[in-house]
């Protein structure tokens, strides 16, 4: 049975903008998955260091028949194809940055996977393009959406761009 899964994009180097766009279309174009939303386009600033550009976010929801680690991989494939680097150091800038945020009905807290994502519940440029798509979720140990949103004290990011 295909899993229900939140996938965050984001990006902040060379057409960030086409950078997400363009993993979205490869997300949705991966075997046994299907895409069910995408959220618009957000700009944020970001984590960490302040001297590099602002990024762009969305959060897509598919539902897929690969295996969570598997899935992993293909993500970090796609990374790859986009040129990522991991040598940038925590939050630095990247060209393509893709979590998986949550699972529906799946936990995992091993050195490769963690799920629900680490700090999904501080984070705006996630809470509200997952929120935007899947107002009535529910994250195990979290809580639902409008309650996580409302104990985010932060404003809503500007949105560039609906899908």
């Amino acid at each position: 049975m295909p899993a229900s899964v939140f996938i965050g994009l984001g990006s902040n180097l060379s057409q960030p903008i086409q950078q997400v766009l363009q993993a979205i279309d490869e997300i949705s174009a991966l075997p046994n998955t299907r895409l069910n939303a995408c959220s618009s386009l957000y700009k944020t600033a970001p984590m960490g260091p302040q001297d590099q550009p602002d990024y762009i976010n969305a959060v897509v929801h598919i539902h897929t028949s690969q295996q969570p680690l598997t899935l992993l991989e293909t993500l970090q494939n796609i990374e790859q194809q986009h040129n990522r680097t991991r040598d940038t150091g925590r939050w630095g800038a990247r060209t393509l940055d893709l979590d998986i945020l949550h699972i529906e009905g799946y936990t995992s807290n091993t050195a490769e996977l963690t799920l629900p994502h680490i700090g999904l519940q501080t984070r705006s440029f996630v809470l509200y393009p997952l929120y935007e798509i899947s107002p009535r979720l529910s994250i195990p140990s979290l809580g639902g959406m409008e309650q996580l949103i409302e104990q985010l004290n932060e404003p809503k990011p500007a949105i560039i761009s609906a899908k």
